[in-house]
């Protein structure tokens, strides 16, 4: 009879410790009890100024992505520091834009429902929100992160895949995370939008390998359009460029049309056509519609949104995203 108590006990324990963790994963309408009209406030905020910041999807998109690849999902990216080394004073981040635009929402939502919606959920939300209403691709955003207190600009600076990664440093800071080849391609394809500053590529026209000569990889012709007109000189670091030209503000299938063309503006756009997995990845997609593309692209940004979460009691809710201990 003690056995039987023992084995009872053992397993109440294990289910126990079963369900605790199931209960602080990221849910749908996390906030349907604490805070009801959280999603829609962030969606209609996110409607009303759009229009006027179109260029703002893209930058949204670009905080999600460079937010999750540090730290996880935890707004940790938008954090100021007095000593200059947060990770938004990283290299990677120093023309992430949208601070403020978080910011805003975030009052808002404080003054419904204070110390409830964390900024990290706000960043997933408004970066779908806005891409959404620019034409762009829908995907479900669970809810529930929390905010992490660490920001560190030495972490950026190792995580966030530069625009100067080749295949195999793309491929390891992607598995890092727990992304796999084919999410490497698909969140690769949000450059369908936005812009860029000429100081991430021009190394690629002026000094590919340090002895003043242009990268092999690049389009010469495309190359040639670059610095005639958009970058003149190596130490630009004000001009800003379309990443997809022609189709800078349509989310579609362009820009892996133009990688095929050795067109891609960053070396890591051209890396992706360096590998058997990815190039076939590439011509899948093209092969395939837009629909396509977006229910994959779906997918890939829902994993991304999972990354390193803090969830329950892990973390906390900031109630100004900027500062650490609000």
């Amino acid at each position: 009879m003690r056995f039987l108590t023992t084995v009872a006990l053992a397993l109440s324990l294990f289910l126990v410790g079963l369900v605790g963790p199931i209960q602080a994963q990221l849910q749908m309408n996390f906030y349907a009890n604490t805070c009801p009209s959280a999603e829609k406030t962030v969606q209609d905020f996110v409607s009303n100024h759009i229009s006027n910041a179109p260029s703002l999807a893209a930058a949204l998109l670009r905080m999600h992505f460079h937010d999750c690849f540090v730290r996880g999902c935890d707004g940790s990216v938008l954090i100021n520091s007095t000593s200059g080394n947060a990770e938004k004073d990283a290299a990677p981040n120093l023309t992430v834009r949208g601070f403020g635009f978080i910011e805003a929402i975030k009052a808002v939502l404080e003054a419904q429902c204070p110390g409830v919606v964390s900024c990290a959920d706000i960043i997933a939300l408004a970066s779908r929100d806005a891409i959404v209403f620019t034409g762009g691709p829908n995907w479900s955003v669970p809810t529930g992160r929390r905010d992490g207190r660490i920001s560190n600009a030495s972490e950026a600076l190792a995580n966030i895949p530069p625009p100067t990664s080749n295949f195999t440093n793309l491929q390891t800071l992607f598995a890092n995370q727990g992304l796999d080849l084919k999410d490497l391609v698909l969140l690769s394809g949000a450059h369908t939008i936005g812009v860029s500053h000429c100081s991430s590529f021009t190394n690629r026209l002026y000094n590919f390998t340090g002895r003043g000569d242009q990268d092999p990889a690049l389009d010469s012709e495309y190359a040639a359009n670059l610095k005639s007109r958009k970058c003149p000189s190596l130490n630009d670091n004000t001009t800003i460029v379309e990443m997809d030209p022609g189709s800078r503000k349509t989310f579609d299938l362009s820009y892996y049309q133009l990688l095929l063309k050795r067109r891609g503006l960053f070396q890591s756009d051209s890396a992706l056509t360096t590998h058997p997995t990815t190039l076939s990845n590439i011509n899948k997609i093209l092969k395939g519609s837009v629909e396509g593309f977006f229910y994959e692209f779906a997918k890939s940004m829902e994993k991304m949104g999972r990354i390193n979460v803090q969830t329950g009691s892990a973390g906390v809710v900031r109630k100004q995203c900027s500062v650490a201990n609000s």
